[in-house]
């Protein structure tokens, strides 16, 4: 039985992302083993195990820079790929993709890597070479190299990071459309509802999507703008929570983003993170919801301007209010229609079943 090894940063995008991978490649009698910061008590990790994967908890700091944690991950790695013996290794984010390549060569273990997105690495000039040395190494060891967008895949080429005969671009994570479908809303009142759903921090586009709900609710009276997801930096906990706009409703965390994604009219993500590709808006889209984003990669594929949705350029809150503006114009008919070209989107090009033959098959040719 051929042994496949997962190295991912954590539970929640393996989870929401990858299960299907996981279950297809357990379905084929691969010996699943994956690799994660969370411990066995996380609910996520607890329902990966129960359909048949091994899990190995692995101290992450996602986010630090601090070299002496990031060897003591090459270590933990080296010595996790000693024991499963993998057959094939599979790695998600920039530390997995990096250190997990990296212990990989040591024992000359074949590594699908995939560049899930750039993140502020390379816009922060400071960690731009050093990340740059790093990925080619760990590009160079790679077996192949997966892109989620053209922009992604031209930076790299461009940089020579990866050799062109080494990588394949795949359409992000794709969506799961069969669980992902237009929903009956449960309020059937007046009032548009937006939603903005992601990490709560400034690459989102929170500031301009709090400004623009701002200006916007004190101008109509029948909008709402609904927040969705975690503070993933503190200050924004008190500007949200001590909000007195009562139409800026913030929702939490959930477990099943399909509740709230059904009960609204339009998805908004003001990002200018370097996204892979967004799943919010594969999620929004498979659900008929229109969707107004950032003009960026990994936004831009996704939306038809002026046909699923609208785009903006990346921080201009003059845009932004405008194409909600434009938005709140349309009839009801017409942001159906929206929806509904959203769908068959998805359905033709993100389908997360495109992004698992994509695996199995590479898995099969090694």
């Amino acid at each position: 039985m051929k042994k496949i090894l997962i190295l991912a940063n954590n539970s929640i995008g393996l989870y929401n992302f990858r299960f299907e991978l996981i279950k297809e490649l357990l379905n084929q009698d691969y010996e699943v083993y994956f690799s994660l910061p969370e411990s066995a008590e996380d609910e996520k990790v607890k329902l990966m195990i129960e359909a048949g994967a091994k899990h190995i908890q692995t101290y992450i700091n996602r986010r630090g820079i601090n070299p002496i944690e990031d060897l003591k991950l090459i270590k933990e790695y080296k010595k996790i790929i000693k024991e499963v013996n993998p057959d094939v290794i599979l790695t998600y984010t920039i530390k997995p993709n990096i250190y997990g390549t990296y212990a990989a060569s040591r024992y000359k273990k074949p590594v699908i890597m995939n560049i899930t997105g750039i993140g502020t690495a390379f816009t922060n000039s400071k960690l731009k070479h050093i990340v740059s040395v790093l990925y080619k190494y760990a590009c160079k060891k790679a077996h192949i190299v997966f892109f989620q967008n053209e922009n992604n895949y031209s930076l790299f080429i461009f940089n020579k990071l990866v050799e062109p005969n080494k990588t394949k671009i795949i359409p992000g994570s794709g969506v799961n459309i069969d669980k992902f479908k237009p929903l009956d809303k449960e309020n059937q009142d007046r009032i548009i509802r937006f939603l903005f759903i992601g990490r709560i921090m400034k690459e989102k586009g929170i500031e301009e999507y709090l400004k623009v709900a701002d200006s916007l609710t004190s101008k109509y009276s029948s909008i709402e703008f609904q927040i969705l997801g975690p503070f993933e930096e503190e200050k924004y906990k008190d500007i949200i929570l001590n909000n007195k706009n009562s139409r800026i409703k913030y929702l939490g965390i959930s477990n099943d983003v399909r509740n709230e994604i059904k009960e609204v009219d339009c998805i908004v993500n003001p990002t200018f993170y370097p996204e892979g590709m967004s799943n919010v808006l594969l999620e929004g889209a498979a659900m008929g919801k229109p969707l107004i984003a950032s003009n960026i990669p990994g936004c831009k594929e996704i939306i038809d301007d002026g046909v699923n949705g609208y785009l903006f350029e990346p921080r201009n809150v003059k845009q932004l209010t405008e194409k909600i503006e434009k938005f709140l114009a349309l009839d009801y008919e017409v942001k159906k229609q929206m929806g509904q070209a959203g769908r068959k989107k998805v359905e033709k090009e993100f389908d997360r079943k495109i992004v698992v033959d994509a695996y199995l098959k590479e898995v099969e040719r090694i």
